[in-house]
């Protein structure tokens, strides 16, 4: 048992990492990610993504879920705060920063999760929720948006792989 000091852990991803399983954990309350091993040493901590511009202080700054990429960098969506994902090398440099709320077809409202589609191996895709938009947005891994799903009537929070299919989770009061 170990954890005890992520007091808002709410996103966990399990990936591999040089052939060891290695967890990445976000914190909206601590406004950073971690990535620890299953034993809960800590690896890597990231802060506000100050860097981007994007944010004025760290209370903007509310991560929900991570998903990692074949290369390994990986995408961490701040579904609780500003709505922007940032795409990060798989040292935790950040590459990019996209999304973010508004009305251009890439804004996201409560950007709750994030998943690097790879069923289609030679087309792969990075699927986010767009929770308050009853929707998921598809865009391709360097950030650029493709296309939109829209489920009506849902709020759909992350999805999970299942065999060739996504299940998806969602709430709605």
């Amino acid at each position: 048992k170990w954890g005890t000091s992520f007091p808002g852990a709410h996103g966990l991803t399990l990936f591999s990492e040089g052939g060891e399983e290695r967890l990445f954990i976000t914190d909206h309350y601590r406004h950073q990610v971690y990535k620890t091993t299953l034993d809960g040493e800590i690896l890597l901590t990231l802060d506000w993504p100050e860097q981007s511009g994007k944010y004025q202080n760290a209370g903007q700054y509310k991560p929900t879920h991570v998903a990692v990429s074949p290369d390994g960098s990986f995408y961490v969506s701040d579904g609780y705060g500003q709505n922007f994902v940032m795409h990060y090398d798989p040292q935790g440099a950040l590459i990019k920063t996209f999304g973010g709320g508004g009305n251009a077809p890439g804004a996201l409202h409560c950007a709750h999760g994030v998943h690097v589609d790879l069923r289609d191996p030679a087309h792969p895709v990075l699927l986010i929720t767009s929770r308050s938009q009853n929707a998921i947005k598809r865009f391709t891994l360097a950030g650029d948006h493709l296309d939109t799903i829209a489920l009506p009537g849902a709020m759909p929070c992350f999805m999970v792989p299942y065999g060739e299919h996504l299940i998806v989770p969602h709430l709605k009061a």
